[in-house]
């Protein structure tokens, strides 16, 4: 198969969908890497890199997407590349569609052959392509939170660790799952006060064991998130409902139960975000503050340490991808239960029921035929 690796124009992505080694693999195993001149940089990954893997660099995204019959990215197609996709071809990368619903029907249009990668779920409910994104987004978090405690970024000036003979701040994260867990771990590591709220019972049992009592758990009932809105410095969205919009945990009008200066990073703003004050921002803007509150809601967060992204993204989607490239689409679909979950478009036709739901779109179960 023809693999096309594009540059990502998205603003301030600079992972790469396949890293150096990742093309070697593949070439070995009999396809053809086509990888757009300069799409490696941002990763710290020149050209020569690519050259020395086996892999062909073409001049522009035009070539990548017109000779390729894969096309292997970080993130979804920007507008401007919309009209590069054709019908049939494969298109393989993080969605996030639950929350754009224009987006979406673009896709839909163009009659590519979609997988999420976000999407792709094992038997036991888990996401072995948005784990470590997950990983990384969640230890970002707390790094970034910490950041805009500082005074002179809108915050209450609050040394998240504390020091000797100072309390340390208050970390309130909504999910226990591989955001929350990541970002529990970092927040403790610093020295802050951790509390980790879900929904799942065995899930917090599970977190107080691994900490050892070092952090504390909540069951995130309503009344729960209300009272941990008063005392909580730093606030991390880390819900997930995979394939489908994050449900929203803390209303507008309860902003005013948090003190002036406190910060809330909704790492779940891919799929719409956990507060309903939330809007996705930009890196050149990426906080704004309501009521004295300090929004952080900056979408791919792992985009801004791209070198260690892309290389745990490949540790993870190399083995479904190859597949796909191996097989093909409707035999890995068939074989793979997994992949088969993730595929979203099918030639115009949305064959994801959460994001169908979502949107309130015909869903059309999957039929390789």
């Amino acid at each position: 198969m023809i693999i096309g690796v594009p540059k990502e124009i998205r603003s301030h992505e600079h992972r790469i969908g396949l890293v150096p080694a990742s093309a070697v693999r593949l070439v070995r195993q009999g396809h053809s890497v086509l990888v757009e001149q300069g799409a490696g940089m941002g990763s710290g990954l020149s050209d020569e890199d690519y050259i020395q893997a086996g892999a062909e660099l073409v001049s522009s995204p035009e070539d990548v997407y017109g000779r390729a019959e894969m096309i292997w990215k970080v993130g979804e197609p920007e507008p401007s590349e919309y009209h590069l996709l054709r019908k049939g071809q494969i298109l393989f990368c993080y969605l996030h569609l639950a929350a754009d619903k224009q987006k979406t029907l673009a896709l839909m249009d163009t009659g590519v052959v979609a997988f999420a990668a976000e999407a792709v779920r094992l038997d036991d409910g888990s996401l072995p392509l948005l784990r470590p994104m997950s990983e990384v987004a969640g230890r970002l978090a707390i790094q970034t939170g910490a950041c805009y405690l500082e005074h002179h970024n809108g915050g209450s000036g609050l040394l998240l660790g504390g020091v000797p003979g100072v309390k340390p701040g208050k970390v309130a994260i909504l999910g226990g799952g591989t955001v929350g867990l990541n970002a529990a771990r970092t927040a403790a590591g610093l020295g802050a006060d951790v509390t980790v709220l879900d929904i799942d019972l065995d899930r917090l049992r599970w977190l107080d064991a691994f900490f050892r009592g070092r952090i504390r758990t909540l069951h995130s009932a309503p009344l729960e998130i209300e009272d941990t809105l008063l005392w909580a410095d730093l606030m991390v969205g880390a819900v997930l409902v995979p394939a489908a919009r994050t449900p929203i945990l803390v209303s507008r009008s309860q902003l005013g139960l948090m003190r002036p200066g406190s910060v809330l990073v909704d790492i779940s703003i891919d799929q719409g975000g956990c507060f309903e004050s939330s809007h996705p921002t930009t890196r050149e803007k990426p906080t704004y503050i309501v009521d004295g509150i300090v929004h952080f809601a900056v979408p791919n967060l792992p985009g801004s340490v791209a070198r260690t992204s892309s290389f745990a993204l490949n540790n993870a989607t190399l083995h479904y991808g190859s597949i796909i490239a191996e097989l093909g689409w409707k035999e890995s679909v068939d074989r793979s239960p997994a992949l088969a979950r993730g595929l979203s478009i099918l030639r115009g036709r949305l064959t994801s029921a959460p994001v169908a739901e979502s949107l309130d779109l015909p869903f059309f179960p999957c039929s390789p035929s």
